[in-house]
């Protein structure tokens, strides 16, 4: 079945002012719930990275689990998580970063990647790129490329995937919605 993004977009429900007045949260539990749907996403994320150089899938806490996980089963690639600080058990590098709503930390192993490894990285949405820029910076601090970072959303306006691309990092997404879009 092919992917169908107005379909997606549907599924993908619009939260005021949360976690804060003013923002508009994108809540993709709605997509979850669909089998139909999640086949879709999946499906269209494998098709794409199936033939690719990536030796491996980066996925960034919590929501990017949920896609990259799979995606990475389906390619029988290894599974690189890069978490909120603490969450870690081992040796592990860090990297600070702004969101939307103030600074936090990423972590991942200090073993996960090495040398001439290549990898797609994967979360919900881009808005401000924060996230996934420390993944990048960590990744290419163990020597490792990064093929591309993908999403289920872009949030254009909040100019993310433009700084990513900036950074040498191209971008996909399966869809974007404008900040006052519903």
């Amino acid at each position: 079945m092919p992917f169908d993004a107005d379909s997606c977009k549907a599924l993908i429900r619009p939260v005021e002012d949360f976690p804060k007045p003013g923002v508009v949260f994108r809540d993709i539990t709605p997509l979850f719930q669909s089998p139909r749907a999640m086949r879709s996403v999946i499906d269209a994320f494998v098709e794409r990275y199936v033939e690719s150089p990536i030796t491996h899938v980066g996925v960034m806490d919590a929501r990017g689990f949920l896609i990259g996980s799979v995606v990475a089963h389906e390619l029988n690639l290894p599974l690189i998580l890069f978490r909120k600080q603490g969450k870690l058990p081992a040796d592990v590098l860090s990297e600070g970063y702004q969101t939307e709503y103030g600074e936090a930390f990423l972590e991942v192993h200090s073993d996960s990647l090495c040398e001439g490894d290549s990898l797609v990285l994967f979360d919900d949405l881009i808005a401000t790129g924060g996230t996934l820029l420390a993944a990048t910076n960590l990744a290419r601090r163990m020597g490792a490329h990064v093929q591309e970072a993908a999403a289920i959303i872009d949030l254009p306006e909040l100019g993310g995937a433009d700084r990513l691309r900036q950074a040498g990092v191209p971008v996909f997404a399966l869809t974007a919605f404008g900040l006052t879009e519903r």
